[in-house]
């Protein structure tokens, strides 16, 4: 698509939007079945486009792609009228006699720029909040997922006219183009330094942003954890889809007294889940490309490596591999990894850890396996993150009853169930003042009456 064809796209949405078309709820339920419906009728289409792109398996496809959009989808389904009514909120003594609400309204225009990781669920997942909202939508996907930009770019083209839903596909040009034009909203899932750009493009306009980035979200292990237990869900949260997760613990930071207990039972799970020859195991991923391959392959420092560490350059595929005696100043702890490679660190007292979690960047996630309560609330009072578990890993993002998002270097903003709802929605607060009374303290000429009047009302 050329620029001249983008802005055109734009103005097309634009100019749909302002006919109303967007607002009545009945539309938007309409939208959302008939998206339902096509990835229903498309799963496997869907799933072969994943298992090309990231090689996963048809069981994780719809466990973390899928299965989480059909859920959103529901769940605006049947929320979506509640959502849209306006409320009514407490009136003044000031402003007798009024009734004061507030308005949920679109934004209007909407860009979904998605990553390659999960590029099915972080632009569908949006987008079906962005819709239930109110707002037309044109969606951006990966170029590093191919296949799945393709399916999707199928599927939205036969649910709906382009200036309600479009997709445009390419890559930075295409981004670069798309990021010159005026929209009312921008979500945007990706790396910090995409990030930057998007929200310094979007300054130009003033246009709100919501941005979904990473970070190096740590995994903390004290020594009244149930240590199989932890290495069990560790090791589910971290190499997950090759470690290509944004909120995949990003390294283990483990007390001293049980780090080498804690090391054998998180190689016993990895064995355990992905069996001895993890790099023939048909249900382990890949590495999205020779780029990110190679760049993670350096983060590997041999002496360091316990267990894993071979790698498949023609499969891109690098085993689950975990390094011990890590430091931050280690090149490994220098970047998000992004990738199946599990770096673990000591520590001897929490407070030192919770001082080194706030000296680094704010991470989208935090996990903590502890038995100890008290621990559990210095930790979560403390330290600045954007969401995480308590002895879990990743499952903090797959509800919608809880807003998922970053904070700080890690984002901003938050979306999924209502929470999505009003990230693509601005509540007008609106006073609607009869007109059969008129109190006369607020105009002039002011008399000491007046002034009686106001210090009682505003006090």
């Amino acid at each position: 698509m050329t620029e001249h064809e983008m802005k055109e796209l734009v103005v097309r949405q634009r100019t749909y939007f302002e006919t109303g078309a967007t607002l009545p709820v009945n539309l938007r339920i309409t939208a959302l079945r008939k998206l339902y419906s096509a990835i229903s009728a498309n799963e496997n289409a869907i799933h072969d486009a994943l298992k090309k792109d990231l090689g996963k398996s048809g069981f994780e496809s719809y466990m973390c792609e899928t299965g989480l959009v059909l859920e959103e989808i529901s769940y605006m389904l049947k929320h979506i009228r509640q959502f849209a009514r306006e409320k009514r909120v407490h009136t003044p003594l000031s402003q007798f006699h009024s009734r004061s609400f507030q308005k949920p309204s679109p934004y209007g225009v909407v860009l979904i720029m998605s990553p390659w990781n999960y590029p099915f669920l972080l632009t569908l997942s949006p987008l079906a909040d962005a819709l239930a909202a109110g707002n037309t939508a044109i969606v951006k996907p990966s170029a590093y997922s191919p296949y799945t930009s393709a399916i999707l770019q199928k599927i939205l083209s036969q649910c709906f006219d382009p200036q309600y839903v479009a997709v445009v596909t390419g890559g930075r040009a295409e981004n670069a183009c798309l990021l010159r034009e005026h929209f009312d909203y921008i979500f945007f899932t990706g790396s910090q330094s995409v990030g930057k750009e998007v929200m310094r493009k979007a300054s130009e306009h003033l246009t709100p942003v919501t941005l979904e980035l990473g970070g190096k979200s740590p995994c903390i292990v004290d020594q009244t954890s149930n240590l199989k237990l932890a290495a069990k869900r560790i090791v589910f949260g971290k190499y997950l889809n090759c470690g290509q997760t944004c909120v995949a613990p990003d390294y283990v930071f483990c007390h001293r007294a049980v780090k080498d207990q804690l090391v054998k039972e998180i190689i016993k799970q990895i064995q355990k889940q992905y069996g001895k020859h993890p790099l023939r195991n048909p249900n382990y991923g890949k590495i999205i490309n020779k780029k990110h391959f190679d760049r993670i392959l350096g983060l590997i420092e041999a002496k360091k490596v316990v267990h894993g560490g071979a790698s498949d350059a023609n499969a891109l595929r690098i085993e689950p591999t975990v390094l011990d005696n890590v430091t931050f100043d280690d090149a490994v702890m220098q970047e998000e990894i992004f990738g199946p490679v599990m770096p673990v660190l000591t520590f001897d007292h929490l407070d030192d850890v919770i001082h080194i979690i706030n000296t680094h960047p704010h991470p989208l996630a935090l996990y903590f396996f502890t038995s100890d309560k008290p621990a559990v609330k210095k930790v979560t009072a403390r330290c600045g993150f954007g969401g995480g578990c308590i002895n879990d890993t990743i499952i903090h993002l797959a509800t919608t009853e809880m807003g998922f998002g970053g904070f700080g270097e890690s984002g901003m903003g938050a979306y999924h169930g209502k929470i999505g709802f009003d990230t693509f929605s601005h509540y007008k607060s609106i006073v609607d003042k009869k007109t059969w009374i008129d109190l006369p303290m607020r105009y002039q000429p002011y008399r000491r009456l007046h002034d009686k009047m106001v210090r009682f009302f505003l006090k």
